[in-house]
């Protein structure tokens, strides 16, 4: 990965939200190249602090330079163990915190990662490359219903037990190790409908899977009201309906806990969607613990 070609999603809009002042606490639960780090680490200056966590050794070395100087300290974590790295950095109270639950582009476009079919690599899809079950261990060991429910759940594929039924039969010969593999599998079990290829639901799903993504963002959700302060501010950006529901359940229909700061999710405006196509499907939620 040499180029870096990932460009953050609504950056303006999430730092209104925010609203970073001077001396605060934040946290960044997902640094990627350190973009909405930086414009936190800017708005509360010298004498606020930012800690950012990426479970990507790879998207911290990136990130590094970036934000060299800025009261910035970066963790290489999954943001599930939130209350314990704040315990351990002395933190009991934060002013705000940023989940842009997206991936950064350059983790989607290297092949060797195995996120995307529109390069052929090796199906790991994890985003800690050092830890878990890789998305080939998922496809080749488990049983047919468990792949059909995990393709159903995660990636809301209706013809999920067919697809689940091929890749049992196909690996009994041959198992499964690229994604060009995989996905043309996928391609030749399930029909074409419009212009998504029938391999973005099932590679979805097993992203999902391989990094517990959804489990996750849920135990991140349910400690936030003992992390934030009263009057602190939290924003997430999903970017498919699974994450957005188990946002908006969190944090817009708790009101004894948390004020939404917006009445819908802020989405990005015709000129960022046109500069940069991954702002298509974010959704911003935010809200003030009260």
């Amino acid at each position: 990965m040499t180029k870096v070609t990932h460009v953050s999603v609504l950056p303006a809009e999430t730092l209104a939200l925010l609203a970073p002042q001077s001396g605060e606490v934040f946290v960044d639960c997902t640094a990627g190249l350190g973009g909405h780090a930086l414009a936190i680490a800017q708005a509360v200056g010298p004498t606020g602090r930012v800690i950012a966590l990426d479970q990507d050794a790879a998207m911290l070395a990136l990130a590094g330079p970036r934000l060299a100087g800025l009261p910035v300290t970066l963790l290489h974590a999954n943001f599930e163990s939130l209350p314990e790295l704040l315990a351990n950095a002395g933190v009991t109270r934060i002013d705000g915190l940023l989940a842009d639950l997206g991936f950064c582009s350059d983790q989607v476009s290297d092949p060797a990662r195995g996120f995307s079919f529109q390069a052929d690599g090796p199906l790991d899809m994890r985003l800690n490359p050092d830890a878990g079950a890789t998305a080939a261990d998922l496809v080749n060991t488990l049983s047919e219903g468990a792949l059909a429910d995990l393709i159903f759940e995660y990636g809301e594929e209706r013809k999920s037990r067919w697809v689940a039924k091929r890749i049992v039969e196909r690996r009994a010969t041959k198992p499964f190790t690229t994604t060009a593999d995989l996905a043309e599998l996928v391609r030749r079990t399930v029909p074409r409908s419009g212009s998504i290829d029938p391999a973005t639901r099932v590679f979805q799903a097993l992203r999902i899977a391989a990094n517990d993504e959804l489990g996750a963002l849920d135990r991140l959700l349910a400690a936030l009201p003992g992390l934030v302060r009263q009057g602190g501010r939290v924003a997430v950006i999903s970017f498919h309906s699974l994450e957005d529901r188990r946002v908006k359940s969190a944090l817009f229909k708790v009101p004894e806990v948390w004020h939404p700061l917006s009445k819908k999710p802020v989405e990005a405006g015709p000129e960022e969607q046109a500069r940069n196509p991954r702002a298509r499907s974010a959704k911003l939620r935010a809200a003030r613990r009260l």
